[in-house]
């Protein structure tokens, strides 16, 4: 056995082996030593090899997916071996000989099918970089739904192109390590990277297997590929085959995305914004999260993918927002739609598993469910009186095709609740197929049978006493008493198997040929299922393809649904979407902010105007922290991504000039594992948009030049905007709070300056959240660190240093203020043990001063309970104020 076990793991090296022994897949040496520790189960050893015992682990066959799960999470590969051949066969070439093993899957991060080890409502993605020619391709496919799509991509756009994908795995030459544009990733993707050798990534292999599969003689159908694009399409298909060991998946003809197509978003901005992702990393928090309420996985996945990549074409943009748009009108349409998506399984994961050769009679029955749903769908359409539905609703309905004949066979087939396995048996309908349902007779009504028979053969023979019994050697025979059995033996119908001093025993042809088919029946029963099953589902292989179109028909209906339910619930609006510079915004909201005050409320969030248009391309923003300044900047770039994917917006109104990539510098976090500071992210992630910001790009930086001394943060930021403004030419939110840079917006034409409006009352700073024209007279600092709840002493000498820096700065002659004569009062609380510092005097209050001196006049220890409350009760009064 381990000879076997240790040829096979030979030829697997990658991965875990599980190597399957009965009920369980058992783990060997460094694979159990592994599996152990990242699955926090017993290590065991058994038997030696080489002298050293064998490391062991093992997990039950029934729950493997949970721990395979688990592996995958944490970066391990599994290559799954299982027997191949039968125990019996086996034991023909010898009582020693070892059942046939191989491996019949790995199992790695970007191939996954089943439901347990998915995330139903978001795509998993196995991506490959090829190149030829001196360019790159990036292709990426999900095995589990079918989607297959390439693009050109050049170098410096590789980062963002992956940060919008979020592959679960990459797949990469082994020469290619040392490309630029891979070593400018900086490490982003190496837990992702599975290394291949390069002739996976052979274009001219690439092509002629791509003909192969798709059973064409040119790929020009399907676009212009490029060498690095073909280089990579045939490494995500050879790596398919390699982890399936043959067994392709169903994938899509390959679809070209071109260039520029989509939304330019690199992986810092995507955090920034928190668009797919909230600040756990998680869904939660995130925009998707707020306008997700689509009813279906692949509904959910589409409007996942849409959100990543926002359009660039105002045609294909406005096809989509009128979508949404004519659902929203027709509220009645809407809500059916919805009912009847909700009962709607999910056919795309469904048609993986089968094509596989993974799926069950469950994914027969989703598929069927699915297709019964078309019809109803359509009919929702053509029975409303309404207006004709737009062109992208009569697209996705186009593609439903015709599938009523399919439908109706595999609702007669299945049962309503079929198991999971084909191997259970049980699933297919009765009626179905007359001589499975024979067999399931024999099986279930054995014994009617036998006491049939028994009832007759006592007929014949005249002996009341005779009986037809089973045991496990003899299996059914027919017993008599020794009184009765010459009578047997004398007829030739009657053999004789065996004789006990209280009872003869003997069968008969008819007894045997029935007790064989009883024995065979269920065997029988399953194996006629088995086969009804892989006829079924050669059937709905055969239609795959229109399967596919029609669920992803069913897809875009439900994001257009869903989006529409979004902007009614939440007051959004439709946005206009151009092909110019524009970018004005009335009233615009912050969407997951707004969000978190519960139902979308009018009044609960303070709505703002931005006009990014000619003479105000790019706004400073001074203000207080706390006011809200990063709110702002975030809502606009959201509600651009918004916009553009085909959704209406959080705003009164919107007019968009298309936005080709969205940079957002908002906060900023140390990088300890790449050996970077705070200020060192913050520049690299400012270089990324200074080099590559165009003049319809959106941008906004927040605090740019923090984090280090204060004139050399002022510099930066002063040359940033002087560099947006003359060479990007971007659209652009600056917010700071260095207000000697309020200067440009009197030296640089289209530099507006804005503030967020506060109120200082009694002491304390007032937010408003209303971002005006103008600029704030101070940052306000002092007051949020008391709002913070620093100690009043620290918050004292605060003001006080704050006094001294201020007036020295002011004094005559100029200069820097003295920070000698400062430090000569330091350390801090040292001085103030000595010499306490005067904390500025509240004003008078008579009714406090009043119920000061009543309490001086109390002596507790002389008060019983009730005079005690009453003293109380007149302190209440003394200390009562409207205030």
């Amino acid at each position: 056995m381990m000879v076997q076990y240790l040829a096979i793991k030979a030829a697997h090296p990658g991965s875990l082996l599980f190597y399957r022994m009965g009920d369980f897949y058992e783990l060997f040496f460094e694979d159990a030593e592994a599996a152990s520790a990242a699955l926090d189960i017993t290590l065991t050893k058994r038997g030696k090899h080489l002298g050293q015992d064998i490391a062991m682990c093992g997990v039950p066959v029934h729950a493997a997916d949970a721990y395979l799960s688990r592996l995958i999470r944490k970066g391990f590969k599994v290559a799954i071996g299982e027997q191949v051949e039968d125990p019996a066969e086996a034991k023909k070439r010898g009582g020693k000989s070892v059942v046939k093993r191989e491996v019949v899957r790995i199992v790695t991060p970007g191939t996954l099918t089943e439901e347990t080890l998915l995330d139903a409502r978001a795509n998993n993605l196995l991506a490959a970089i090829g190149g030829a020619e001196g360019r790159l391709g990036l292709a990426w496919a999900d095995v589990s739904t079918g989607l297959f799509e390439v693009t050109a991509i050049e170098a410096e756009q590789l980062g963002a192109e992956l940060a919008r994908l979020a592959p679960g795995e990459i797949l990469l030459s082994d020469r290619r390590f040392d490309d630029p544009a891979i070593k400018a990733l900086d490490g982003a993707i190496d837990d992702r990277i599975t290394p291949l050798p390069a002739s996976r990534f052979d274009s001219t292999a690439g092509e002629r297997r791509l003909k192969e599969i798709f059973a064409v003689g040119t790929l020009d159908g399907y676009g212009a590929f490029s060498r690095a694009e073909l280089s990579a399409l045939g490494a995500v298909i050879a790596y398919v085959e390699l982890t399936q060991k043959g067994r392709l998946a169903r994938l899509r003809p390959p679809r070209r995305v071109a260039a520029g197509s989509t939304m330019a978003i690199d992986a810092a901005t995507r955090r920034s914004l928190e668009i797919t992702q909230g600040p756990d990393g998680g869904r939660s928090g995130s925009l998707l999260a707020v306008i997700d309420e689509t009813v279906t996985g692949a509904g959910a996945r589409l409007l996942r993918f849409h959100l990543s990549a926002p359009l660039t074409q105002v045609a294909a943009i406005e096809q989509r927002l009128d979508m949404v748009d004519h659902l929203l009108r027709q509220a009645d349409l809407r809500r059916s739609l919805r009912a009847a998506l909700r009962r709607l399984p999910d056919l795309e994961r469904a048609l993986a598993r089968l094509a596989l050769g993974r799926g069950g009679p469950r994914d027969l029955a989703a598929i069927g469910a699915g297709l019964g749903l078309l019809p109803e769908v359509a009919r929702l359409f053509s029975a409303a009186d309404l207006n004709p539905p737009p062109a992208g609703l009569i697209a996705a309905l186009n593609r439903f095709g015709d599938h009523g004949e399919l439908a109706a066979m595999l609702a007669a087939a299945i049962v309503a609740e079929p198991p999971a396995l084909a191997r259970d048996g049980g699933f297919i309908a009765a009626g179905h197929y007359p001589a499975l349902d024979e067999e399931r007779r024999l099986r279930d009504e054995g014994r009617r049978l036998v006491a049939a028979l028994e009832a007759r053969l006592k007929g014949d023979t005249g002996i009341g006493a005779l009986k037809v019994r089973h045991n496990n050697v003899l299996g059914y025979h027919i017993e008599v008493t020794p009184l009765h059995a010459d009578k047997l033996g004398a007829d030739s119908r009657f053999i004789h198997r065996q004789t006990l001093g209280s009872a003869v025993r003997f069968t008969t042809v008819e007894l045997s040929e029935l007790a064989d088919r009883i024995a065979r029946a269920g065997d029988k029963a399953i194996a006629m299922e088995v086969e009804l099953f892989d006829g079924l589902v050669a059937r709905v292989l055969a239609a795959a393809g229109t399967i596919a179109d029609a669920a992803l028909g069913l897809a875009e209906i439900d994001v257009a649904a869903a989006l529409a339910e979004l902007a009614e619930k939440r007051r959004y609006t439709r946005p206009r979407v151009e092909d110019s510079t524009a970018f004005s915004i009335e009233a615009g909201r912050h969407p997951v902010v707004e969000a978190g005050f519960g139902a979308g409320r009018e009044g609960d969030f303070v709505a703002n105007d931005c006009d990014l248009g000619p003479g105000n391309r790019l706004w400073l923003l001074t203000g207080p922290n706390m006011a809200g300044k990063s709110t702002f900047l975030r809502q606009n770039a959201l509600i651009a991504v918004m916009a553009q994917m085909g959704s209406f917006v959080p705003a009164a109104s919107a007019r968009i000039g298309v936005v080709d990539r969205l940079f957002s510098r908002v906060g900023a976090a140390d990088d300890l594992a790449r050996g970077r500071s705070t200020f060192m992210v913050e520049m690299v992630e400012a270089a990324a948009i200074l080099n590559q910001a165009t003049p319809r790009s959106l941008v906004i930086l927040d605090e740019l030049g923090r984090g280090t001394a204060t004139y050399d943060g002022l510099s930066i930021a002063w040359a940033a905007i002087e560099q947006l403004h003359d060479v990007n030419r971007s659209r652009a939110l600056f917010a700071t709070h260095y207000h000697e840079l309020t200067i440009l917006a009197e030296r640089l034409a289209e530099v507006a300056a804005h503030t967020v409006k506060v109120r200082e009352w009694k002491g304390d700073v007032v937010f408003l959240h209303e971002v005006v024209r103008g600029t704030a007279d101070r940052s306000y600092g002092i007051q949020v660190a008391r709002l913070a709840g620093l100690p009043p002493a620290v918050i004292a000498r605060a003001e006080d240093v704050l006094h001294r820096l201020e007036s020295g700065a002011a004094a005559p002659g100029g200069g820097r203020p003295d920070m000698a004569a400062l430090a000569d009062d330091l350390p801090l609380f040292a001085a103030l043990a000595a010499r306490p510092r005067p904390v500025q005097a509240a004003p008078a209050d008579p009714a406090a001063a009043a119920t000061l001196d009543a309490v001086k006049t109390l002596d507790p220890d002389a008060m019983t309970p009730r005079e005690a409350l009453d003293a109380l009760y007149r302190l209440k009064a003394l200390g009562h104020t409207d205030r």
